[in-house]
């Protein structure tokens, strides 16, 4: 089964790791076929074990902590998965023709009612928020910078770890890892 790993927290915050550094610590694991995308974060492998999806996640985040010395939280999807993702549009048109950034977070489960609730309120005239399954998406009317939006507002707002990623990083993953049988 193939895997794209989003890591929360490489190489932001004075948090640097070389990529081939990276990718020996996912070896490490067990995990074949390993490869890296970019500086951010996002880590492409394969895996003969059967074994749920959570279980595997947090078997990398314990490698990363115990090796890096700090939390990882780690957020795995299928090709197929990136591919729906990166092709989502939850937004108006008009609004998403006018945004200068659209974004996706990635939570490790689904958003309970509760969840969703928090998200949806932290919209504002510059900051548009959907959630859908284990995503939520983002869309900024400014620059990112200019919003008052930040992941570690929405971490405390819902008590939960989350990932950011530019859709354009989403679309290009999917390019290059394009789905295959996922069982």
């Amino acid at each position: 089964m193939r895997y794209i790993a989003f890591l929360r927290a490489i190489n932001v915050g004075g948090h640097n790791v070389k990529m081939d550094r990276l990718q020996v610590l996912f070896e490490s694991c067990g995990l074949l076929k390993v490869e890296t995308f970019i500086t951010s974060g996002n880590v492409i492998f394969e895996t003969e074990q059967q074994e749920k999806r959570r279980d595997l996640e947090m078997r990398i985040e314990n490698v990363l902590q115990r090796e890096l010395g700090y939390e990882v939280a780690t957020f795995l999807r299928t090709p197929g998965e990136v591919t729906r993702i990166s092709l989502r549009q939850p937004f108006s048109t008009a609004l998403f023709e006018s945004a200068r950034a659209f974004n996706v977070g990635f939570l490790t489960d689904e958003a309970d009612a509760g969840q969703v609730e928090k998200i949806i309120k932290l919209s504002s005239d510059v900051d548009a928020f959907t959630v859908e399954g284990r995503e939520f998406y983002w869309l900024c009317q400014q620059k990112q910078s200019e919003s008052k939006f930040s992941a570690n507002l929405f971490e405390r707002a819902i008590k939960t770890k989350t990932t950011l990623r530019g859709i354009n990083t989403l679309v290009r993953l999917a390019a290059k890892y394009p789905a295959r049988d996922e069982n």
